[in-house]
């Protein structure tokens, strides 16, 4: 959400702001809606003062014994009782009217950030590692992971439809060993709190973090008004929703493993095969929060903790700057790292890294204290994958597959799935 006093002070340069993002906001609705508020609410203050007024005025005109003027003020008084019920319907209803018009006004990017609508117009930042090199034709993970019995893909679709994947032997191993990799390497390597947050949330939760109202259509619903989490960026962030933080405690990083779970309704027809793009995954979520001055520092901290996840595993990647356009609603800046997938023959965004600044802070009213008796302030607040799983499957599939057909499994996970390849 953005500070309401910038909407009225400088409507034109937030405007020229999130244009950069090709992103239509309410801005002008916002203002009318702010004036007709702003006056109605000065209409309501002074008919409860002149109420005040002329209510205590009552008893000391009936003392002086001028019972016909204390008669009129009665009257006057029942009048301005009888207009304030009205006047604060309008005030409440013009109130909401507002809040909702501005959340739907997105994040303006930093001024860092660089121009462009498509991810054409996205800057290479830097990669690590080199591409593999095969002496045949790699094979796509969906054949691979078929091949070895590690997925059931038919069987997921079976047993909950298409979109849902069903891991088996030791490919379920490697799914678990990953995850339970990823969350000790950030908490105990990287200096994360680990955290284990209810995989469903309260509506509240989901507009805090910007996911509602815009994305509603990508997100499963319950049947009593509950919400299942499209990552665990939103149930980790509202830990703190309605908090004041004592800011010696920042920068608070936590990370937490969870399942998502996300309809994708505008992604149809988009990689459709294996594990490129389904409704339910795995993935642990790194969540800053920090004081205003630190987080872009914090940001690049944040970068460098998930492309760790990439350089222990053996796997090349690069890491790019999103433009300004395909950055999308909620981000002041934002940086993604994608991993190279040889058997599909390209990049596959695995962690997107995103500076909020104050934007779900302010949804979320999540504040901080420099000093005891200081005026709070909102804190920054970042996340970025630390990595999602499915994708991170696939790449080491294709990246460690062999001439045999075995793959070899990154030594950093052999502990954990207790074995140094896979094999038919």
């Amino acid at each position: 959400m953005i500070d309401r006093q910038l909407i009225r002070k400088d409507p034109e340069s937030l405007k020229k702001a999130i244009a950069r993002k090709g992103i239509d906001a309410p801005i002008d609705e916002a203002l009318r809606i702010d004036e007709a508020w702003r006056r109605v609410k000065t209409e309501l203050d002074d008919a409860n003062a002149e109420s005040n007024r002329i209510s205590k005025s009552i008893g000391q005109l009936m003392a002086q014994g001028k019972k016909n003027e204390a008669e009129t003020a009665k009257a006057q008084a029942k009048a301005f009782k009888d207009k304030i019920p009205e006047l604060e319907t309008q005030a409440r209803s013009l109130e909401e009217r507002l809040e909702g018009l501005e959340l739907e006004i997105p994040n303006p990017p930093h001024e860092s950030v660089p121009n462009g609508m498509t991810p054409e117009d996205n800057v290479d930042i830097r990669t690590w590692g080199d591409k593999p090199t095969f002496a045949y034709e790699p094979k796509p993970h969906w054949e691979i992971a078929d091949r070895l019995k590690l997925v059931d893909f038919e069987r997921g679709v079976k047993i909950s439809g298409s979109g849902f994947i069903l891991y088996t032997g030791m490919g379920a191993r490697l799914q678990r060993a990953l995850f339970n990799w990823m969350i000790d390497h950030q908490t105990l390597t990287r200096g994360y709190t680990e955290i284990y947050p209810p995989y469903v949330v309260l509506r509240e939760s989901l507009v805090g973090t910007g996911n509602l109202p815009k994305f509603e259509d990508d997100l499963y619903k319950t049947t009593d008004g509950l919400y299942l989490i499209p990552t665990a960026e939103v149930p980790v962030t509202n830990i703190y929703r309605d908090e004041i933080l004592n800011g010696d405690d920042l920068t608070i990083s936590l990370a937490a493993f969870t399942g998502c779970f996300r309809k994708e309704a505008g992604a149809a027809g988009k990689d459709t095969r294996g594990l490129l793009r389904i409704h339910e995954f795995d993935k642990v979520e790194m969540v800053k929060f920090t004081k205003p001055e630190d987080s872009y520092g914090e940001l690049e901290k944040l970068v460098v903790d998930a492309e760790s996840v990439l350089q222990a595993l053996g796997l090349h990647y690069r890491v790019i700057e999103l433009c300004a356009g395909d950055m999308g609603f909620k981000g002041a800046k934002a940086y993604d790292i994608e991993v190279w997938a040889p058997g599909v023959g390209r990049y596959l965004e695995i962690s997107s890294c995103t500076n909020f600044e104050a934007f779900q802070a302010r949804r979320a009213n999540i504040r901080f204290r420099r000093t005891a008796g200081e005026k709070p302030e909102y804190v920054h607040i970042l996340n970025g994958s630390g990595l999602a799983c499915p994708r991170l499957f696939a790449a080491i599939l294709e990246t460690f597959q062999q001439p045999d057909g075995s793959v070899r499994i990154p030594e950093i996970l052999q502990s954990y799935v207790r074995a140094s390849e896979l094999r038919a």
